[in-house]
């Protein structure tokens, strides 16, 4: 019946402990469910090295390793898709949510500013545009090797991404 319907006792059993005991951690189910995307998110960040990058360079890892592209990153995207449906009705988890866009949107102008200070990226589309561009790709990728892997495969993500950064150094 999904999350929704799990009460903390079927979470509790599923998980392997006592109900009495996973309380002890999480008090509400709510919580268990914004410690779940909160895990999943460090789950993509573990995918991100962006220490000793800038610029385009920065912006194709952040990019690249965003995407659904191994197992691990399409179970992420399922706890996602979940959190997302569930943020509407939660003001408490659309919080957390627009918290974690905003940062990632941070993220994306301030390689878009390196790589045109830098001289890589010559296009003349808008930063702002490219930053939504990036976020629907991304977002999109997701859903759909969810619901519809066959429109979506490894493949095709790669294509998208890869005509959007040719773009990106075109003038």
């Amino acid at each position: 019946g999904g999350i929704e319907a799990a009460t903390m006792r079927e979470i509790a059993a599923a998980a392997g402990f006592a109900n009495g005991a996973l309380k002890l951690y999480f008090p509400s189910k709510e919580d268990i469910i914004q410690a779940t995307y909160e895990r999943a998110l460090g789950m993509m960040r573990e995918y991100v090295e962006l220490d000793e990058l800038r610029g385009l360079t920065a912006l194709r890892e952040l990019c690249v390793s965003s995407m659904p592209i191994d197992e691990d990153r399409i179970a992420a995207g399922r706890v996602l898709l979940t959190f997302w449906q569930l943020s509407l009705t939660n003001p408490k988890l659309q919080d957390k949510y627009l918290e974690h866009i905003r940062s990632w949107r941070g993220l994306l102008h301030r390689y878009l500013t390196e790589g045109r200070e830098d001289g890589d990226i010559v296009c003349e589309t808008p930063d702002e545009q490219l930053v939504d561009e990036v976020v629907l790709i991304n977002a999109g990728a997701n859903v759909m090797s969810l619901v519809a892997g066959e429109f979506s495969t490894i493949a095709l993500q790669g294509q998208h991404l890869e005509s959007f950064f040719a773009r990106l150094t075109r003038p």
